[in-house]
C-alpha cells in the first residue's frame, strides 16, 4: 500500500548546513518495509557478484574510481556543504578513487592468501582446503565527521570479500549521497550489490534487522546499543568507537617537531577526527617551554571564516558539538584550568567556530581530560617521569590511538609498546591514516571491537573460512575401532 504523502513529510528531517546554521537539506528516510525490500534485492544480487570472483570485482571498483574522479567536482561540492569545509572536501573524491584502486590491486592477494590447503598433523591421510565464505549482506553505519570517505571504508573491502553492501551514512551530513550514487549507477554490476538508506536511529535499528554483518564507527555509548542490537540477533559487530587519544612529550624531543605534530594532531579538521590528539603529557623540564610555543603557534591560526577558502580551523559540522565541548572547558576553568588561548565557541555566520584552545593546570578529575572530546581543544598536563607519563596516559576507558615524541625513534618505540592503545604514532601523531592498507591495528578498552579494519584484516573479517577436509586413505569402519574397555 502506498504511503500517504503526510505521513512520510513527518518523517522528513531537516539536515543544518554548518556554515549558515540554517536548514537546507531534507531526507525521507525508509520505511520498514523499504528497507527490507532493499536488503532482499542486495541479496538476491550477492550471489553472482560472489561467483564472478575477486578479479571481476576489483575491475568494477577500479571503474568505478573513475566515474567518481568524472564527477569529482559534483561529490566535493556536496560534501563542502555537509561539512562546511572546502579543501577537505575538494580532496575527498580522490582520495576514495585512490582508495578503491588500492584496495582494487591488493585484494586477489590477500583472499589467495587466506585460503590455506595442507595435510592434518595427526593422520596423514588426511588433507584439508579452507573455502572463503563472504557475508551476503553487510551493513555500515557511519559517522557526519568524514561522510563520503567513512562511509566506504569498511564497505570497499567488503565488497571485494564479494558481500553486498548496505550503508546508512548519519542524517547529519547526507548530501554527498545523491552525487556519488550518480557514479554508482554507471557501474551496473557494482549498483547491484551497495546501496545507500539515509535516515536516523530507527534507520540504523532497521538495518541491523536486516544484514549478517555490522560495521559500526561513532560513540561509545550508541555503540553499545548497536553491539547489544546485533547481540541478540548473535550477528557480528565490527566497531570503532570514541577515542581520548593521549600524546606524550618527552624531555629530550625537539621542542618544534613535538609542537607542530601536537598542534597538528589536535586541531586538525576541527579536531572532528576519532584519533585527534586529545590528552598531551609533557615533562615538567619543558613543559612551560612547550606551552609557550604551543599558544604562539595556536594563535597564528585563523578560523575559516568568513571566505571558505581562507583559514584553517573550520565550523563544527554538529551544533551540538560545540556546545559539548563548551561546557567541557567550563568545567575544566571550574575546577583550576588555566585557560592560556582560545576559549568557547563562538556564532559567526550562523555556523559555530572555536579557536585553537590551550589549558594548563589540567587533571583527571576534569572532564576534558576523561570525555570525548571532539573538538580544537588542548589540553596539557606536566608529569615528572616516563613512569607517571604512561600510567596518566593509560588512565582512560578509551584505547584507539596514541602518539610519542621523544630523542629519537627508539626512545619514542619503547615509551609507545607501554600504551593501551591499538595505533601508536612514533615522533609525529594521527599517522593512522598513512596505513590504511598495510598495518593492522586493534581498539583497546572501550575504543571499539573486532579484527583490525586496516591492513588485510580489513578485508578477511568479512571472510567465514569453511574447511573442506579430504580423507585419501582407507576408511576405518567402526568394528576396526575395537570395543571401549573400561580402565580397571
Amino acid at each position: 500500500m502506498k504511503e500517504d504523502p503526510s505521513v512520510r513529510a513527518k518523517r522528513t528531517i531537516d539536515v543544518v548546513n554548518p556554515r549558515t546554521g540554517c536548514v537546507d537539506y531534507h531526507v525521507t528516510p525508509p520505511t520498514k518495509r523499504e528497507i527490507a525490500d532493499v536488503c532482499a534485492s542486495l541479496r538476491s544480487a550477492q550471489s553472482a557478484w560472489c561467483d564472478v570472483g575477486v578479479e571481476a570485482r576489483a575491475a568494477a571498483l577500479m571503474r568505478w574510481a573513475d566515474e567518481i574522479m568524472r564527477d569529482h567536482a559534483q561529490i566535493a561540492a556536496a560534501e563542502c556543504l555537509d561539512t562546511g569545509r572546502y579543501r577537505l572536501a575538494a580532496e575527498s573524491p580522490a582520495g576514495l578513487a585512490a582508495t578503491l584502486r588500492a584496495w582494487a590491486v591488493k585484494a586477489p592477494s590477500v583472499i589467495e592468501a587466506a585460503a590455506l590447503e595442507g595435510r592434518s598433523s595427526a593422520v596423514t591421510t588426511i588433507g584439508f582446503r579452507t573455502n572463503c565464505v563472504p557475508f551476503e549482506l553487510v551493513g555500515v553505519i557511519s559517522p557526519w565527521n568524514f561522510p563520503l570517505a567513512m562511509s566506504l571504508v569498511d564497505a570497499v573491502p567488503a565488497l571485494l570479500a564479494g558481500c553486498a553492501v548496505i550503508i546508512k551514512p548519519s542524517e547529519v551530513a547526507p548530501r554527498f549521497v545523491e552525487p556519488l550514487v550518480r557514479t554508482l549507477e554507471r557501474v551496473p554490476e557494482l549498483a547491484s550489490v551497495v546501496r545507500y538508506v539515509v535516515g536516523g536511529a530507527e534507520t540504523g535499528r532497521e538495518l541491523i534487522d536486516n544484514v549478517d554483518a555490522v560495521c559500526f564507527t561513532g560513540s561509545v555509548s550508541t555503540g553499545r546499543r548497536v553491539a547489544e542490537q546485533c547481540g541478540r540477533r548473535l550477528i557480528p559487530a565490527f566497531m570503532e568507537l570514541g577515542g581520548k587519544d593521549p600524546a606524550i612529550v618527552t624531555a629530550e624531543a625537539d621542542l618544534e617537531r613535538a609542537v607542530a605534530a601536537v598542534l597538528r594532531g589536535a586541531v586538525f579538521a576541527t579536531g572532528q577526527m576519532c584519533f585527534s590528539v586529545e590528552r598531551v603529557y609533557v615533562s615538567e623540564s619543558i613543559h612551560d617551554a612547550f606551552v609557550d610555543r604551543l599558544v604562539e603557534s595556536c594563535e597564528a591560526l585563523a578560523l575559516n571564516y568568513p571566505d571558505i577558502h581562507r583559514g584553517h580551523i573550520g565550523p563544527f559540522i554538529l551544533p551540538r558539538q560545540a556546545a559539548l565541548v563548551d561546557e567541557q572547558i567550563d568545567d575544566a576553568i571550574e575546577r583550576g584550568a588555566r585557560l592560556r588561548t582560545g576559549g568557547k565557541s563562538q556564532i559567526l555566520g550562523g555556523g559555530r567556530y572555536m579557536r585553537p584552545t590551550v589549558l594548563t593546570d589540567v587533571t583527571h578529575d576534569m572532564k576534558i581530560m576523561r570525555e570525548e572530546t571532539f573538538g580544537p581543544v588542548i589540553p596539557v598536563m606536566r608529569y615528572g617521569s616516563v613512569d607517571e607519563a604512561v600510567r596518566l596516559a593509560n588512565d582512560s576507558m578509551f584505547g584507539l590511538s596514541a602518539a610519542v615524541i621523544a630523542a629519537t625513534e627508539r626512545a619514542a618505540a619503547d615509551i609507545g609498546v607501554r600504551l593501551h592503545a591499538g595505533g601508536v604514532s612514533l615522533q609525529d601523531t594521527t599517522l593512522n591514516g598513512a596505513v590504511l592498507r598495510d598495518a593492522e591495528k586493534n581498539s583497546f578498552k572501550q575504543s571499539g571491537i573486532g579484527p583490525s579494519r586496516i591492513g588485510s584484516s580489513a578485508l578477511t573479517r568479512f571472510l567465514r573460512k569453511q574447511a573442506l577436509i579430504t580423507n585419501a586413505g582407507s576408511c576405518a569402519a567402526l568394528q576396526d575401532l575395537g570395543e571401549y574397555q573400561p580402565n580397571g
